[in-house]
């Protein structure tokens, strides 16, 4: 029997998208051959409450395992605004579903992060067969030990660790390094630990700022201190607060992350010569690191074996190095944080790292 399954990616790109939707796809005509057309929704959720998609072949998928991004677009589309009609009058989730019947699917492929698992687990409550597959350089989804995107994510943010090193090294500065991680640290942890970090702040830590001054003028005799710190991250005073109070205060700060602020407090504090650095979206460009193009392969296989069993409203995940996968229902919407007490966090402080708790 002969099946049409669409495949889209939302929210931010990252590596490992295109290898994913490689392994699905060879994997599906592996194993069904003529039997499978394969449909591609472009710009994510956007494209299809618009209709946009083209039916593709074989061809379309060879070269692209190395390739960074994604060759069907991706868009952000909020999970909050779903259920909302806007100025443009349309309902977005019954024009999803008449995009799915009019594609004349029989399953559909959402590779993203949380929100792009929130609608994922909406249109499988809809009655539409869905499966997610798990994509984000912030390694914050719940249920999986580990996200397509993040390894890569580690390995270039290590190289700017690494390289910030001499120069920092060079005039004797404090280097503040902004890492990607709205909520959760995961990877400025990881980074922060391979490149070396003196000091790693991440959301789920509240830092002091005299704590963090203190480990600074402690490496005094070193010549220079590197921070790791999170986007995401807050101090003491600010975790007290709400999220939109935060969002306020920072706004009249003129501040759009805790970073600059930082920096500037650590040199009023210390009088040290301080300098920040934000690699920002260079974190997730590029080719796929070895490791992701194996785990996204591996996903996108499991992907095809659940289409093949006919198994839906499922997301997969790696879950005690297994390939698996959890029901929708029970992962979207959940966040994956650093636990204060996880085991790299005790590598990191057994080695003098500074958190500024």
């Amino acid at each position: 029997m002969k099946k049409r399954v669409g495949i889209l990616t939302s929210g931010g790109d990252c590596p490992g998208l295109n290898a994913t939707i490689r392994g699905v796809a060879k994997a599906l005509y592996a194993r069904m051959g003529d039997n499978v057309e394969i449909i591609g929704i472009l710009n994510g959720y956007s494209g299809l409450i618009n209709g946009d998609y083209k039916e593709m072949c074989e061809d379309d998928f060879r070269g692209i395992l190395t390739l960074g991004g994604t060759i069907l677009g991706t868009k952000r589309t909020p999970f909050k605004l779903m259920r909302v009609v806007e100025e443009d009058k349309i309902d977005k989730v019954a024009a999803m579903k008449k995009t799915y019947k009019d594609a004349k699917l029989d399953c559909l492929l959402c590779l993203g992060g949380n929100g792009t698992h929130k609608t994922a687990n909406l249109l499988s409550q809809e009655g539409l067969n869905i499966i997610g597959l798990p994509k984000t350089i912030d390694n914050d989804i719940y249920g999986t030990d580990v996200t397509f995107g993040f390894h890569t994510a580690v390995d270039i943010a290590t190289d700017v660790i690494d390289r910030i090193h001499t120069t920092a090294g060079s005039h004797s500065r404090v280097m503040c390094i902004e890492i990607m991680g709205n909520k959760a640290g995961w990877l400025t942890l990881y980074s922060g630990i391979a490149g070396g970090a003196d000091m790693i702040v991440i959301p789920e830590i509240p830092y002091d700022i005299e704590k963090l001054a203190a480990a600074c003028e402690k490496r005094e005799s070193k010549g220079f201190s590197i921070l790791a710190v999170a986007e995401g991250a807050f101090d003491k005073e600010e975790a007290k607060l709400k999220k939109k109070e935060r969002a306020r205060l920072r706004a009249e700060q003129g501040l759009t992350t805790a970073t600059p602020r930082i920096a500037k407090q650590i040199e009023e504090l210390t009088g040290r010569e301080t300098r920040v650095c934000v690699p920002g979206h260079m974190l997730r460009g590029g080719s796929p690191s070895a490791y992701d193009r194996v785990l996204a392969t591996k996903f996108g296989v499991h992907a095809a074996e659940l289409i093949a069993a006919d198994k839906y409203g499922y997301a997969v995940a790696m879950i005690n190095e297994v390939v698996s996968e959890n029901p929708l229902s029970e992962v979207a919407g959940k966040t994956k944080f650093v636990p204060a007490d996880h085991q790299l966090v005790k590598t990191a402080k057994a080695l003098g790292v500074a958190f500024g708790d």
